[in-house]
């Protein structure tokens, strides 16, 4: 087995990233660092992160003052990963694994199409309720980091040192036997629950106790069940099911990715979301109303609000 994990890089600062950079920083304040250019460098280096009311003055290196990482934590928006990909190369080393936290069902094959897929490993996040306002991220529950190769039914030597990285931070974790049906099953999470919640103004209270959400949230989950069925991914009704339990603990007045970013007037996800869902659905024949009228909605919110990046 390898060394273990000593040096972090996170790209992206954040919900995620500020949360898992503080936990990180707790650890070992010089184990981890951002990389960010332009104003977020600016502002990171000047401020830092503001986590549960606790300021972290975490190392920010330039895409080209980066050096190798052993872990690289890639924790961007859908739009801004081709940016990612490029700001990060320097911290990209012979030995360096990179995880995707990102949502969707594509960063991985993205960042491995420049960077070999023998770099990148599989991961996602559930659970977490954290919020963003400015440089301040504030989380009730963690939730947990799902991550591995595509099969984990044996754990390889990368696997094992990030979950021993994860176990002595406290960050909790899974290893599923299947990370592309977890990857699909996050997917049809963020599907329904941050497009319903963005579009209904919704926090995770309303999501739990309002039919009209439960109605919209689970009949564009069904579409992408649809999909994710005819591309021989195992999901089922079962499945929306178990998005409720996960739900339930959630803060109530905790709020998906998707509703903070249309209350600050940035760009969604929706693309990666319905638009994706929408594209499929041609390709294998199968009708996609809901997430069509999604779309069109979230798009019609950008258009008002005159989104920022």
């Amino acid at each position: 087995m390898k060394p273990s994990i000593e040096k972090i890089a996170i790209i992206g600062a954040g919900a995620l990233g500020a949360a898992y950079g503080s936990i990180l920083y707790e650890m070992d304040p010089q184990c981890v660092c951002f990389i960010a250019s332009g104003e977020r460098y600016e502002k990171l280096t000047r401020g830092g992160v503001v986590v549960n009311g606790k300021r972290y003055a975490i190392a920010v290196a330039r895409p080209e003052e980066a050096t190798p990482a052993d872990l690289l934590i890639v924790a961007v928006k859908h739009h801004h990963l081709d940016q990612a990909i490029g700001e990060m190369k320097k911290a990209v080393g012979p030995a360096t694994t990179i995880l995707s936290v990102m949502n969707g069902i594509d960063s991985e094959e993205r960042i491995g199409a420049v960077y070999g897929m023998d770099k990148v490993i599989y991961g996602l996040t559930l659970g977490i309720d954290a919020v963003r306002e400015g440089n301040s991220v504030n989380y009730k529950n963690q939730g947990r980091i799902l991550f591995g190769e595509e099969k984990n039914t044996e754990l390889t030597d990368r696997v094992r040192r990030i979950k021993e990285l994860f176990d002595k931070a406290g960050i909790a974790c899974v290893i599923p036997p299947d990370m592309i049906r977890s990857l699909w099953f996050k997917y049809m999470i963020n599907v329904g629950a941050n497009q319903t919640s963005a579009v209904l103004r919704a926090n995770y209270g309303t999501l739990r106790s309002s039919s009209e959400a439960r109605e919209l949230m689970d009949s564009a989950m069904r579409e992408v069940i649809a999909i994710a069925r005819a591309m021989k991914v195992e999901l089922s009704e079962k499945d929306i099911g178990e998005w409720y339990k996960v739900l339930e603990p959630l803060n109530p007045a905790g709020k998906t990715s998707m509703f903070q970013d249309v209350e600050a007037g940035r760009k969604t996800e929706v693309e990666m979301f319905a638009g994706t869902v929408i594209d499929l659905g041609k390709r294998h024949g199968i009708p996609t109303p809901v997430n069509r009228r999604l779309f069109d909605e979230l798009k019609r919110i950008e258009a008002r609000s005159g989104e920022k990046s």
